[in-house]
């Protein structure tokens, strides 16, 4: 008698919930994932430069949306790995997104072997970095690399012509000949945005079966047929356009039903996991997704 296969476990499905914390958390050295403010970049090489960083539909620079600290324990080059993601929020454009990876063995030139410590430094400094330990240079507007220098004081660093007109305004423009310290003045400059930790805990309910939740009229219309004295082409037509509405309200209702569970989480991780579509339009197949340089399959992390 052939024994049964016990089913697979469901993947962990962990839950980001942006929450406020001291500046300090916030730190490279301390691996955070968060939202908003300036990204506080993992490797102090190969950052991306401007062209990567520009908005490819508006030419303007992306602003950093959030980093997620994501290590893959049976990867050794990948013992410390963080995913960053921009986008543009430049009006009417706001559509490009852009996300980057990087990742580092435990042993490495920037960090101690051992865990961050969780007690708060001596020295409270909630200022701005615009230069890494490494002498790299980095944008006062954005915090992304800052290739470029103010002509007059050589001091000051940006990524773009358009952040470099941005801090001239707002404050470069008083302090450029007079200030020795002028990279440690960093305006707001009203760019970026809030800034939050993102707290991460695994989720613990999900619904058995979440088609449980959804309207039994939604799951009639699927069978539904139009009747009247319309001719069968435009029966046809409405009938279909019902179909596809319905298909749309199942959809977002199963997305609805799974997130009320934790109506405050602002991000889902999970590497291999399927995401929750919030519509049926433009679902990608898999042909559509392309291989990852090296020729791998990409899979879904995060959304």
């Amino acid at each position: 008698m052939a024994l049964a296969v016990p089913p697979a476990p469901a993947p962990t499905v962990e839950l980001g919930f942006a929450v406020e914390a001291p500046g300090w958390r916030l730190r490279s050295e301390q691996f955070p994932s968060k939202v908003g403010g300036r990204p506080a970049w993992l490797s102090e090489r190969d950052l991306p430069g401007p062209a990567e960083l520009a908005c490819p539909l508006c030419s303007r620079p992306l602003v950093f949306l959030l980093q997620l600290y994501a290590p893959l324990p049976d990867r050794a080059d990948a013992f410390h790995r963080s995913l960053f993601v921009f986008c543009c929020r430049e009006p009417p454009c706001c559509a490009a997104l852009r996300v980057f990876r990087n990742q580092l063995p435990r042993k490495n030139d920037h960090y101690s072997y051992e865990p961050p410590s969780e007690e708060p430094p001596d020295e409270k400094d909630d200022s701005p970095s615009v230069q890494l330990r490494s002498g790299v240079h980095l944008c006062r507007v954005c915090g992304c690399l800052g290739s470029k220098v103010c002509s007059k004081c050589h001091k000051a660093h940006y990524c773009s012509k358009d952040h470099q007109t941005l801090d001239w305004k707002l404050a470069h423009k008083q302090s450029c000949t007079t200030s020795d310290n002028v990279n440690n003045a960093v305006p707001d400059h009203k760019f970026l945005f809030p800034e939050y930790e993102i707290v991460i805990e695994t989720e613990e309910l999900e619904p058995d079966d979440v088609s449980d939740c959804i309207p039994q009229d939604l799951e009639k219309c699927e069978d539904s047929e139009l009747i009247g004295t319309m001719d069968e082409e435009l029966e046809a037509e409405l009938d279909s356009i019902a179909k596809h509405e319905s298909r749309e309200d199942e959809i977002f209702q199963k997305f609805k039903t799974q997130i009320a569970l934790e109506p405050d989480q602002i991000l889902r991780y999970g590497r291999g996991i399927d995401p929750i579509w919030i519509s049926g339009e433009n679902i990608p197949q898999e042909q559509d997704i392309p291989n990852c340089p090296c020729g791998a399959r990409r899979i879904f992390e995060f959304q």
